[in-house]
């Protein structure tokens, strides 16, 4: 009975977790011999990458999947509705 219980509660807090998004970062840690032991593309700066790689071996490239936010437009102002003049 307690095999079940447990079984039911963590099915429940794996259900009730919200999912996290997956995000892009410009720079990946190759491991290995030619990228065979492993990647992680998870650096926000080269010298994040290469702190990592320091002393372990590897080396550091862009990341070919990374796309740039688009900026964000500075100075728009939020659109209004035309004022007609028009009295109630």
């Amino acid at each position: 009975m307690r095999i079940i219980a447990t079984m039911l509660i963590g099915a429940a807090a794996l259900t009730w977790t919200t999912p996290t998004t997956a995000r892009d970062y410009p720079w990946c840690a190759v491991y290995g011999f030619m990228g065979q032991d492993g990647t992680n593309c998870g650096f926000v700066t080269l010298q994040q990458c290469l702190a990592t790689i320091h002393g372990i071996g590897g080396t550091c490239r862009q990341n070919p999947l990374f796309r740039q936010a688009p900026p964000a437009e500075a100075g728009r102002k939020p659109r209004h509705r035309q004022d007609d003049g028009r009295r109630d």
